[in-house]
């Protein structure tokens, strides 16, 4: 099992969602499904029921005669059993704190 890093996605929408029990999190984009639901109950003692995963292509942006592209990536809405939550504050906190760190 490998050490995927994910980012929580926090938004309004994803805020309605976490009511339900689904969370949102951007991921690598060769992250399978099965390893994501294998990570996400080993690293939050939780358990999954459903996992979608949707990738975004990134657009083509340009300022002036330069021309770019945005990163591709991938999000994934986790959907987790009946009395199962994840704390996100403590997540971000976490997600800081190695950011400080590199």
């Amino acid at each position: 099992m490998r050490n995927i890093e994910i980012i929580p996605l926090l938004s309004e929408k994803s805020q309605k969602e976490r009511e339900r029990g689904k969370y949102t999190f951007l991921c690598p984009i060769s992250t399978t499904k099965s390893e994501l639901k294998e990570f996400v109950e080993r690293m939050f003692n939780v358990r999954v029921e459903k996992i979608n995963t949707m990738i975004y292509r990134g657009k083509i942006k340009r300022r002036g005669l330069f021309i770019g592209k945005r990163p591709n990536r991938k999000k994934a809405i986790v959907s987790l059993k009946k009395g199962y939550s994840i704390d996100l504050v403590k997540i971000t906190q976490k997600l800081s704190e190695t950011m400080a760190k590199k």
